[in-house]
């Protein structure tokens, strides 16, 4: 079962954890990352400069200086105010560039780890809950990412320029200003940290209400036939109640940064008159300087408010990457052998007091032992629950039994890798998922080195030939949402799905249930081949999928109720077998 660390239960985002999640996003984008450090630390000094040449445009015009002086002092200032702007522009774009660069970069990483973590973990966790942790966490970072580094990091670089620009002006000057952007920095972190925890909790609602939504979506078609649409709006109407109490106080809480924000220069603006006057009475600065102060204030006031509005996404961006750490920081514990020498040809499959349960202390299988030769034909049979799905689970390492051993060919399967293991086994099994993709990738999933041709003979061998003939066109072929196909249709892609794979073990699940008889009788003979030279279980329900077998198991609540030959089983009065043949399979196991 996968396994979290307790370390990430603490709902602060230290700036270690920041530092790294900025590294391992940004680290990748070296040269992109250069260049908007570039065009940053660029604007900023044109921005320091622009107030600089209106004060000495101010002083020049008070003591009498030339038209001429004053003209290349306003052409100068409306030049940088020009090549700003230009910087400006293509800093936002490798910014943005960056930033979402960044994100999709942490989506795909975040969508593998949990394409990999084991299946107990998906269990617990819905489609549309993991959607949002994935996707929903990830998308609120993406304004945090393309903006930090501008609107943070850039104002604090602004912020300090400014102060250094005042300490060379004067020293009160410099200093108060220094003094009152510490003040105002601590104020707005202390404001910050206020919000943090609610927005963790909205998060969490949000992952809640859409995996609601995407299970209820998913069963759209019971839930309209049971009657069910009326508990489920309820529902939605209960979620998305809850979803406004704790995003209420998260919104109201984070803008309270605004506020605050005033009130700091309400404050700042006070100083600037108070000290303005003091000094000019002195005759310590001139009447330029005074704007300087203003316009740097000003100037002042823009990075903070800015800083502001980022530490509002910094909130939330705060509460998902806890998330998203917590995701990360879950580990699989089924993790890839060393590699495995598998024999060529048919497995021998050998289970060895095999113990499994899904929840603790419940097994689902009881010191399960027993051995399928190779090329060999195994009729599994039992009631619904008696653990025959979970026999083809385990042998897929999607779990690993508690207790026990499996071997393929004398090895235990975890000494093999994961994708070594799992493109030795074929499968086919009732529910069959088609994707929104052309007919080539449904076959092949997604693997394009599988030629045309071989696809096309699989077509031809299942009777889908003339099926095939008819698409407009051929296997580039898109396939609708819901795949567009018969259930037979279906079913027979999912065989041509095994066969082009050429397992050495194949699994069929019940895999003709959802067949007319005309379309189960045309593959017939396809399965007979595919079960050539091949070990291969058949889990069934009904006595005609399994008359092939050459050994039955029968489980029986997890334990082995009857195991033998086929041909002994029928010919014993006294076997389970043969009893199940008397009184009809279908009736006695479902």
């Amino acid at each position: 079962m996968a396994t979290q660390t307790s370390t990430e239960s603490n709902n602060k985002v230290t700036l270690r954890q920041y530092v790294e999640l900025f590294a391992s996003t940004l680290g990748p984008q070296k040269g992109r990352v250069i260049w908007m450090f570039l065009l940053l630390l660029t604007g900023i000094g044109l921005q320091l400069m622009m107030p600089q040449l209106i004060s000495r445009y101010i002083d020049t015009a008070e003591t009498g200086g030339t038209v001429r002086t004053l003209s290349w002092i306003a052409g100068g200032f409306i030049a940088i105010t020009v090549v700003n702007q230009v910087v400006h522009l293509f800093g936002t774009y490798f910014s943005e560039n960056v930033g979402w660069s960044a994100t999709n970069k942490l989506r795909v990483e975040l969508a593998l780890h949990a394409l990999r973590l084991d299946m107990s973990f998906h269990k617990e966790h819905s489609s549309g809950a993991m959607i949002e942790r994935v996707d929903g966490d990830v998308l609120n970072l993406a304004n945090f990412f393309s903006k930090f580094i501008v609107h943070v990091f850039g104002n604090i670089v602004l912020l300090i320029g400014i102060i250094a620009v005042l300490f060379v002006e004067n020293i009160w000057i410099g200093s108060v200003f220094a003094a009152f952007a510490v003040v105002a920095m601590f104020a707005l972190h202390l404001v910050r940290e206020f919000a943090m925890s609610h927005w963790a909790k909205a998060r969490q609602t949000n992952a809640e209400l859409f995996g609601f939504l995407g299970e209820r979506m998913t069963g759209a078609e019971d839930i309209r036939a049971n009657g069910a649409v009326p508990y489920t709006m309820r529902r939605l109407h209960q979620l998305l109640y809850k979803l406004l109490l704790v995003e209420r106080p998260a919104h109201v809480r984070g803008h309270s940064i605004w506020p605050a924000t005033m009130l700091l220069f309400g404050v700042g603006y006070l100083l600037v008159f108070a000290l303005g006057f003091w000094l000019y009475g002195d005759h310590a600065i001139t009447i330029g300087t005074i704007y300087l102060m203003f316009s740097y204030m000003e100037n002042l006031r823009t990075p903070v408010e800015r800083l502001s509005q980022q530490l509002q996404e910094l909130q939330k961006a705060g509460a998902s990457i806890r998330r998203i750490r917590q995701l990360l920081a879950i580990k699989q514990e089924i993790v890839d052998g060393p590699g495995a020498n598998f024999p060529a040809g048919a497995l021998e499959v050998a289970f060895d007091n095999v113990t499994f349960a899904y929840a603790q202390d419940t097994p689902v299988l009881h010191n399960l032992t027993f051995t399928l030769e190779k090329g060999k034909v195994l009729g599994l049979l039992g009631r619904t629950g008696s653990g025959k799905t979970t026999i083809s689970r385990l042998l897929f390492r999607l779990y690993d039994p508690q207790q026990g051993a499996i071997r393929f060919g004398g090895q235990d399967i975890k000494a093999a890798t994961l994708h070594q293991l799992r493109t030795s086994i074929g499968i086919v099994t009732q529910e069959v998922r088609l994707f929104q993709a052309s007919v080539r990738d449904n076959i092949t999933l997604f693997d394009r080195t599988i030629a045309d041709e071989k696809i096309k003979a699989v077509l031809d061998d299942l009777g889908l030939g003339d099926w095939y003939r008819t698409l407009p066109n051929g296997l580039d072929t898109e396939l609708t949402l819901g795949g567009g196909l018969s259930a037979g249709q279906a079913q027979l892609l999912s065989f041509a799905r095994v066969f082009l794979r050429d397992p050495q073990l194949v699994i069929l699940d019940e895999a003709s249930s959802r067949l007319d008889p005309l379309t189960e009788r045309l593959i017939d003979k396809a399965v007979a081949r595919l079960l050539q030279d091949r070990t291969a279980i058949i889990i069934a329900h009904r006595l005609q999928t399994i008359q092939e077998a050459d050994d039955i198991l029968i489980l029986d609540g997890g334990h082995i109720a009857e195991h033998g030959r086929r041909e002994e089983l029928e010919r014993d009065p006294h076997s389970r077998y043969s009893q199940l043949l008397q009184t009809g399979l279908e009736e006695v196991l479902t």
